[in-house]
């Protein structure tokens, strides 16, 4: 691919799951991808992973971190100059099986600080370079959740982030008009990565039974989020809903 027409992503969370099934794919398209994550070596993995001829760059972040996120956001616009795709990705569900009234501040601060906070952070960094950046312009895609729409048992914080989130991607899409900022959000359920494991063991239903969950490979995922970035600036997927087909979704509740 010519260098001049390259187009560069952050992935956040990129160490595993969804994060690394999006990072190897738009990798294999022909993007440079610069993928984030809290510890290294996940990230050197899926660096690794996405092959000798692809162009990835590996950068340790902590995206609650203000610092973290400014050096991130400054390590790509060094090494690439401009910025096309922000996949606002990283996220954590938090303590699973907690009850409403048992959880403490710690754990749904933890959570508010890197589904809702950590987000904001990318969003604003990667704003503000499409906007300044000639040609300017660029996509935000956040990874919402089914509990964006719905909540499960015992998921306070994570659904509280999850809701937060469509507010941001408005925000975004709103905010990011005149400068040919485009900003859309992608709605997952039972992908499957480390994080829905529980689902093919027995996860808790509203009506407080266990019940095993179909799941989908996140390759399914990363090929829609792979759309969505690909488009024109001039076309925005706003929201979209990937999910296992039989999953409980629909009527949940």
């Amino acid at each position: 691919m010519d260098e001049s027409t390259k187009k560069i992503a952050v992935v956040t969370g990129a160490g595993s799951g969804i994060g690394r099934s999006v990072a190897l794919t738009l990798a294999a398209a022909g993007w440079a991808v610069a993928v984030a994550g809290r510890r290294t070596e996940p990230l050197e993995e899926t660096a690794a992973a996405a092959g000798a001829g692809a162009d990835v760059l590996c950068v340790r972040a902590d995206v609650s971190d203000p610092d973290d996120v400014t050096g991130l956001f400054e390590s790509v616009r060094t090494r690439y100059g401009r910025l096309d795709l922000l996949f606002n990705n990283a996220g954590t569900f938090g303590p699973g099986g907690v009850a409403l009234e048992d959880l403490t501040y710690e754990a749904w601060r933890s959570v508010v600080d890197v589904n809702l906070t950590g987000a904001f952070l990318c969003a604003q960094a990667a704003f503000r370079q499409m906007k300044q950046q000639d040609p300017q312009g660029g996509r935000i895609i956040n990874n919402g959740s089914i509990s964006a729409h719905v909540p499960r048992p015992h998921s306070i914080a994570y659904t509280a982030t999850k809701h937060a989130m469509t507010g941001l991607t408005k925000s975004l899409s709103l905010d990011g008009r005149p400068y040919r900022i485009a900003c859309g959000q992608i709605d997952i359920g039972n992908a499957a990565t480390e994080m829905t494991e529980r689902m093919q063991t027995g996860i808790l239903q509203a009506n407080g039974q266990l019940a095993v969950e179909p799941v989908m490979d996140a390759a399914d995922v990363a090929r829609t989020v792979l759309h969505m970035a690909e488009l024109p600036l001039e076309a925005n997927v706003q929201f979209a809903t990937v999910m296992a087909t039989t999953m409980p979704y629909i009527g949940r509740g």
